[in-house]
Formats: C-alpha cells, sequence, structure tokens
C-alpha cells in the first residue's frame, strides 16, 4: 500500500541519515587529518570528552536506526537486544560527554542551555527507555526510544540546519545560538506526534 511505502522510505532516509552523520562522526573522532578546524580546536582542548561525544554518538546513530526495524524485532530479538544495550551504553558515554562540553561550546549562554538541556534530555528519555524496557512495559518502552531517537537524531538536523544557514546569508554567530535549539526541539515535537499517533491505534491491554 502507499501507507507502506512511505513508511519504509522514511526509514529508510532515516537510516542513510544516521549513518552518514555516524560515518563522519567516526572519521572526525578517531581520524585526526581530517577533522575541520573547529573539531580540531575541540580535541586540542578537550580530547577525551570530544572523543566520548563523537566516537559514542556515531556508534548510538548507527545501532539506535536500526532498533526501528520491525523485521529486526520480529526476526532477530536477540539482534535486537544487543542493538539496544550498545545504545544505551553509547548514549550514557556520548550523553554525559556532551554535559561536560555544552558549558564551552560556541554560540554563547543559549547556546550553552540549548546544548546542556539536549544532553539532558537525551540521557533522561534513554535511561526511562531502558527502565522500561527491563520492566517488560514494552510499548511504553517503544514511546521513550522514539523520543530518545528523535534527541539522537539532532546531530543530522544540525548538519542540516548549519549550511541552509549560511546558505541564507546568516552570520554563523547569530545561526550558531538559534541552532542548538532548533536542532531538537522540533525533532522533539515530531516525536510526541508519532506516540500521539500509536496511542491511539494501540489495542487495549
Amino acid at each position: 500500500s502507499e501507507a507502506t511505502v512511505f513508511q519504509r522510505s522514511r526509514f529508510g532516509a532515516m537510516v542513510l541519515l544516521s549513518l552518514g552523520v555516524a560515518g563522519y562522526a567516526a572519521i572526525s573522532a578517531f581520524v585526526p587529518g581530517v577533522r575541520t578546524p573547529f573539531v580540531a580546536d575541540l580535541f586540542a582542548e578537550k580530547a577525551l570528552r570530544a572523543l566520548g561525544h563523537l566516537g559514542a554518538g556515531g556508534l548510538a546513530l548507527a545501532v539506535g536506526a536500526f532498533q526501528f526495524s520491525s523485521r529486526i524485532r520480529a526476526r532477530r530479538p536477540a539482534l535486537h537486544r544487543g542493538l539496544g544495550r550498545t545504545y544505551v551504553v553509547a548514549v550514557l558515554i556520548s550523553g554525559t560527554s556532551a554535559l561536560l562540553l555544552a558549558p564551552v561550546s560556541t554560540g554563547g549562554l543559549v547556546a550553552h542551555f540549548g546544548f546542556g538541556m539536549l544532553a539532558v534530555l537525551w540521557l533522561a528519555t534513554t535511561g526511562v527507555a531502558f527502565s522500561r524496557v527491563r520492566a517488560g512495559d514494552y510499548d511504553v518502552h517503544r514511546d521513550w526510544m522514539i523520543r530518545s531517537f528523535a534527541l539522537c537524531l539532532a546531530a543530522v538536523s544540525l548538519r542540516i540546519y548549519l549550511p541552509i544557514s549560511q546558505i541564507a546569508g546568516i552570520p554563523f554567530e547569530d545561526a550558531y545560538p538559534a541552532i542548538a535549539w532548533l536542532c531538537w526541539v522540533p525533532n522533539l515535537l515530531v516525536a510526541e506526534w508519532l506516540i500521539i499517533g500509536r496511542t491511539r491505534v494501540r489495542p487495549a491491554a
């Protein structure tokens, strides 16, 4: 059906974007010679935090996207659980590193709070998702995973908004503080919309 084709296309686009940014993060984390000046300066000043954020964040993006594959959940439940554990550990490392980096991020106080709030919510939503699956509450677990990965996709959104702002001629120092919020707030709103849709069609217990 058209709905199924749309869902598959949406999932495929999410996977491709996630893997693309995950690859960029991995290269930036482990190949010093190709780092941008901004990332190189970050590693020069806060190497361990930068490595934790980029390395583990890229891993979270790469494995998290596949957690929404109904085929993997149905046919390879052990793989789904393994990827889920990997995602949780990766978020713990990357999110904590991001929280420590937020106070020294580019863009001033507005950006500090934007990235800091993103890190806190990413850690919190992932923690709730993990606690719910441990309790066997799989529907609520999935809702919180949708929120968690929507926040994880801020890494993708940021890399879309930055070039758009440059093409639009907006000075970096003006655009970046706004993008520190725009990269995740709309994502979370879309996640809530998807969760509301799921709740309406969820069968009664």
